[in-house]
């Protein structure tokens, strides 16, 4: 099972940008569709992109597409999602993820689909 460690996560002020990390260990990340969420105090976990295997395909929430983008480098086992233009309602504990599928399913953006899951890390958006 592959093993997930995010990091970048911080304090920044509206509009301002961030580019969260996600590395693997223990397995191979470009052998899964691999996903973003992010969990708000009160709130449910929130699927935020997901990035296919095979073809590299990429799918956003409509609150953060134009702003937020996923890449992975499959050299550096390592995942990423850029984030700019950050809003105070972007403002979460970010997880990353890897699916038990090569393509993000049409429910991407449901938390329970992914099995294997970062500790996460925290963004706040303030100023």
């Amino acid at each position: 099972q592959v093993q997930l460690t995010e990091s970048g996560g911080g304090l920044v002020q509206p509009g301002g940008s961030l580019r969260l990390s996600c590395a693997a260990s223990e397995g191979h990340l470009d052998y899964h569709a691999a996903g973003w969420f992010r969990q708000a105090p009160g709130k449910e976990r929130e699927g935020v992109s997901c990035i296919s295997s095979f073809d590299g395909t990429t799918y956003y929430v409509d609150s953060v597409k134009g702003r937020f983008t996923i890449s992975r480098d499959n050299a550096k086992n390592t995942m990423y999602l850029q984030m700019n233009n950050l809003k105070p309602e972007d403002t979460a504990v970010y997880y990353c993820a890897t699916g038990p599928f090569g393509r993000c399913p049409s429910d991407w953006n449901n938390y329970y689909r992914f099995r294997s899951w970062g500790q996460g890390t925290q963004v706040t958006v303030s100023s």
